[in-house]
């Protein structure tokens, strides 16, 4: 079985925002990372006749979230994100930058990582990837990974940012090369999708981790 995957880049960054769907027919679908533009997002769903029922959250930066609470409120999806980011949702306004679009919103159910996740037919399994924020997790569900910032095509997220580490993120990408094939598509925050083998092998920023392996 392979998911349905659409990417939207939403929101002042362009951040990538993914409807998954058990299958491309299918009348269901999880949003992950709304990062703005939620009525163009609806209004996407709307014309693949499929309806939001969860919504999931790699991390807490603004540009992931912006559009998380008008699109809960709109399809009355229930919202998925990390516990030790929930006040970045919650306390919105005090850290997105002025302007940014987003409001605050609280999150209905709370993750660490470990967790399984059933929704739209499909089992997503939390996996924690500290490194470029704290409490970071990815989503994998049928070889399918969404990374958020952790890892993009080429590159890896931002650690100049309060609460992340490099080793931390080096960590969490050896642990996701021990866990799960290199075949695995990797659909990250920025950009276009990748394979976990393709950026094992070829990203100039993980030679450090080829280097140990």
């Amino acid at each position: 079985m392979s998911v349905a995957v659409d990417r939207y880049a939403l929101g002042p960054l362009q951040t990538n925002c993914y409807v998954v769907r058990a299958s491309r027919g299918a009348s269901e679908a999880v949003v992950i990372d709304p990062g703005g533009d939620a009525a163009d997002l609806r209004l996407q769903l709307a014309r693949s006749g499929a309806a939001c029922v969860a919504i999931l959250v790699t991390h807490g930066h603004f540009d992931h979230i912006g559009g998380v609470a008008d699109l809960a409120e709109g399809t009355g999806a229930p919202v998925w994100m990390p516990e030790g980011e929930r006040d970045r949702l919650e306390r919105y306004p005090e850290f997105a930058p002025v302007g940014a679009p987003g409001r605050s919103y609280t999150p209905d159910h709370l993750v660490v990582g470990g967790e399984t996740i059933e929704a739209a037919g499909l089992s997503f399994e939390c996996v924690p990837i500290p490194g470029h924020s704290p409490a970071h997790v990815a989503f994998s569900v049928e070889g399918a990974l969404f990374s958020g910032d952790l890892l993009f095509a080429g590159s890896v997220g931002r650690v100049d940012l309060p609460g992340a580490d490099w080793d931390t993120l080096l960590d969490s990408v050896r642990r996701l090369a021990d866990r799960f094939p290199p075949e695995t598509v990797v659909y990250p925050g920025h950009g276009p999708q990748t394979t976990l083998g393709a950026e094992l092998e070829r990203n100039p920023f993980l030679a450090e981790l080829r280097a140990s392996s």
